[in-house]
């Protein structure tokens, strides 16, 4: 098998089609500009006649060999594709296609997947894979692009139209490479990171530019010059969320466990296959410990195991992951990271996340990902179980705090809110106790209409962005579009539904996706394998939160191998102490990116509104390190020249 975890990138022109030379430069600068994401090789395909090109850029894990090369043509000749992911179920793919009658020139799962495409089409072929990946496929005979995107939204991929040209890629930098390619920030998709940290798809920071979603196939017909002719789903969250509660398990908790224990094994194994070394993050959680726990099973090895810490207690994850690596017996490395390390990988974040992005946990997630890189190839990672097993605390704080606030009449609670708010805005108040300053967040509380309501007021870091960002009003979002809700009744589903929508794909996907690729590491998440997540959906409630613990039944599987003792603490957070490092050591650097001369030539902030969030955060009257830090992204991504690395942050 030769894997295809890489970057991925071309163009159709509906323009007069340029020489064959011309876009064949193009497609591989395109290609260079993703040479982390696939150091160990790369390949252009193009057609002049039709104006197609396919760049492509490689990081071998299974069978370096040749046979995998992209972009790969079919044994028809009809179809093209260039891939990056993997196909977990290629074997059984292949042996159901060749008793079709396909046939196969090599052994990867790249062919696998292209002669499935030839089979099924691209959707078809798309259903039947278990496994993350994204590609493109160009069909010669109906002169049609497809793009693709696996179910869960674990792979990226970008596309847009400029100057008449289609184009597509892993990340935002490979479309700079496109002659006369114009980026043009989008206002608001910045609303969008400056309420919840991320910019959540369709949109991306360049107008005109989106984010493919998750299970969906988009279609570009040559012919047509629109944008794009048509979109299918082949997997929805929302479906499977509904369908899960509906059909909800029948059986007996023992029975439930079994049959997670025997899925997680399953899914944890087919993840382990490579030809490279293998490792896993552990930070000592019930998620990672799952995970790791299961690999030392079923490894005659000891399990390489990386963690990062700080030295603040409230921060610091590796005494726990050290305990549990002891007891399983890994071969285990971590990392307790100082401030000044930690502060060095600021610089690099604008270029390595492409756009904004400001979810704090991203700096040690690069610095874990850079301590594995150094011993393996391929880490597995815990990343879903929060989503699927109902782990995260806000969730048992929403429902606490409106079965209270519920107690109050609507018109009450309303008047309350209102004058807590009046309170907290006046600027004299951050003179005053400090207390005052929680007001606004409390008076958010006040002012929700229901649970729901109250959820997405939680989960918006700003949610009076248009105090901040010039130019825009309320931006929607599956926090304000109810038809993209899932029809659950219990807040507990519902809330769920949220994140796997929402905060997982949009946020801790990419976090891990661009944190590790930055350093050439694939990651792999056993907890999102499809199968799993349906299996999650379709658990009772009280396996999940069990008489308030949380991931009750996750728990089970885990005591199997590792004491409840050794796993059991309160749940921490993976960032950073951004609170006080912004009044202390980062504080110039933020001073600088936050000066009113500059927030005002940049014409994209209300400076008065962002100078005062910052004096409040420095006096210590109210705790605005999200949203500083989320405008601060911004700054800094537009300072290195829009992630192009043209300029230092």
């Amino acid at each position: 098998m030769n894997a295809s975890v890489c970057g991925i990138c071309g163009f159709l022109t509906h323009a007069r089609p340029a020489p064959d030379l011309d876009l064949a430069r193009t497609a591989r600068a395109m290609a260079e500009t993703l040479h982390h994401r696939g150091p160990d090789a790369d390949g252009v395909w193009v057609d002049g006649a039709e104006g197609v090109a396919f760049g492509h850029r490689r990081l071998s894990i299974l069978d370096p060999s040749s046979e995998g090369a992209q972009p790969m043509v079919s044994r028809c000749e009809r179809y093209v594709l260039t891939y990056n992911g993997e196909i977990y179920n290629f074997r059984e793919l292949r042996t159901q296609l060749r008793g079709m009658g396909h046939t196969f020139r090599g052994h990867s799962d790249t062919e696998v997947l292209l002669e499935a495409i030839s089979r099924w089409g691209p959707r078809g072929a798309a259903e039947r894979s278990e496994g993350m990946f994204a590609f493109a496929v160009w069909d010669r005979r109906h002169r049609t692009l497809h793009l693709v995107r696996d179910r869960i939204g674990k792979k990226p991929l970008y596309y847009g139209r400029q100057n008449g040209i289609f184009f597509f890629g892993s990340e935002l930098k490979a479309f700079r490479a496109l002659p006369g390619f114009r980026p043009e920030v989008d206002r608001a998709a910045l609303a969008q990171l400056i309420q919840f940290s991320y910019i959540p798809a369709p949109r991306s920071i360049f107008a005109g530019v989106y984010k493919l979603e998750p299970g969906t196939v988009v279609s570009v017909e040559a012919a047509k010059p629109n944008l794009p002719s048509s979109s299918q789903t082949f997997w929805s969250g929302r479906e499977v969320a509904e369908r899960g509660v509906a059909e909800v398990w029948r059986g007996t908790p023992d029975e439930a466990e079994e049959v997670l224990h025997e899925l997680l094994r399953d899914s944890v194994e087919r993840r382990m296959v490579a030809d490279v070394p293998v490792g896993a993050f552990l930070s000592g959680g019930i998620d990672s410990s799952t995970v790791v726990a299961l690999m030392q099973s079923m490894s005659d090895r000891r399990v390489r195991t990386f963690t990062v810490g700080f030295g603040e207690g409230a921060y610091d994850e590796a005494q726990h992951a050290r305990a549990v690596a002891a007891h399983l017996g890994t071969d285990h490395t971590d990392l307790v990271v100082t401030p000044y390390q930690a502060r060095e990988v600021i610089p690099l974040l604008p270029s390595l996340y492409d756009e904004p992005f400001a979810d704090t946990s991203q700096i040690p997630t690069y610095l874990v990902s850079k301590l594995a890189r150094q011993d393996v190839v391929v880490v597995l990672s815990g990343d879903g179980g929060d989503e699927l097993f109902a782990g995260y605390d806000r969730y048992v704080r929403c429902m606490t705090r409106w079965r209270g606030l519920s107690l109050l009449p609507a018109s009450l609670r309303t008047r309350v809110g209102e004058g807590m708010a009046r309170i907290a805005s006046r600027s004299w108040s951050q003179h005053g106790p400090r207390w005052l300053g929680r007001l606004d967040r409390v008076s958010e509380a006040f002012a929700a209409s229901d649970v729901r309501d109250l959820f997405c007021r939680m989960n918006a870091r700003c949610p009076n962005v248009a105090d901040y960002v010039l130019g825009v009003r309320l931006v929607p979002s599956l926090f304000t579009e109810s038809e993209r809700w899932a029809r659950l009744d219990h807040p507990l589903d519902w809330m769920m539904s949220m994140d796997l929508a929402g905060h997982l794909p949009e946020g801790i996907l990419v976090k891990v996706d661009r944190a590790s690729m930055g350093v050439s590491l694939e990651v792999r998440n056993p907890l999102l394998d499809h199968r799993v997540v349906e299996l999650a959906w379709r658990l009772p409630r009280d396996l999940k939160l069990h008489r308030g613990e949380h991931k009750w039944l996750l728990r089970r599987v885990l005591e199997r191998y590792v004491p409840r003792a050794i796993f059991e603490r309160p749940k921490m957070g993976f960032g950073i102490p951004l609170g006080a490092w912004l009044r202390g050591p980062l504080r110039d650097w933020a001073e600088a990116l936050l000066d009113e001369g500059r927030l005002e030539e940049g014409g994209y902030f209300e400076a008065a509104a962002v100078r005062e969030a910052w004096h409040q955060h420095l006096a210590g009257w109210r705790d605005r390190r999200f949203l500083l830090w989320n405008i601060l992204s911004f700054q800094a991504w537009l300072d290195d020249g829009m992630g192009s690395g043209s300029r230092s942050c």
